[in-house]
């Protein structure tokens, strides 16, 4: 039974409190935003085949082929051991080809093939599309990339 004789909570441990409000938190709006757009992509990718690690992997590509292991590791932000499995699905879905480097063995290089290029085509219709389910402008998105990208340098640093 409650102590009705309890002091009431002082206002500091209330603030204190409020501060760990899971509607405050950064995290947690960045998981659920995370979580949500990309459910987005989910419908348009599945004709493709893609997963939406593979559609970052291939939109890296569309943009330079070849790249090594370690470019695509960097760019993406994805440990190499995470990157291999997607790749190797990517291979199997005869849109990348992995080989070794001829200018340096120890090195792997992912490359488009002729499917992979083509692919692009489908794929371009994928940003508009988004933009469209977001219901947000140009603008108001390119603003948000900037603030996230804020966020990504602060947390990296």
């Amino acid at each position: 039974m409650p102590d009705s004789t309890a002091a009431p909570v002082p206002a500091a441990t209330s603030e204190a409190a409020n501060l760990l409000a899971l509607d405050r938190q950064v995290c947690f709006a960045l998981a659920v935003a995370s979580r949500s757009v990309i459910a987005l992509y989910r419908p348009l990718l599945e004709p493709m085949g893609l997963t939406h690690p593979q559609y970052l992997v291939m939109l890296a590509l569309w943009e330079e082929s070849p790249l090594s292991v370690k470019q695509l590791s960097r760019l993406l932000q994805l440990d190499p051991g995470t990157l291999s499995p997607l790749l190797k699905r990517l291979e199997t879905s005869g849109y990348v080809r992995r080989q070794r480097d001829p200018r340096d063995e120890r090195s792997l290089a992912v490359t488009l093939t002729e499917a992979g290029d083509d692919l692009r085509a489908e794929a371009e219709k994928i940003p508009p599309a988004i933009i469209e389910r977001l219901g947000m402008t140009i603008p108001e998105l390119e603003e948000l990339h900037a603030s996230l990208t804020r966020v990504i340098a602060a947390a990296n640093a």
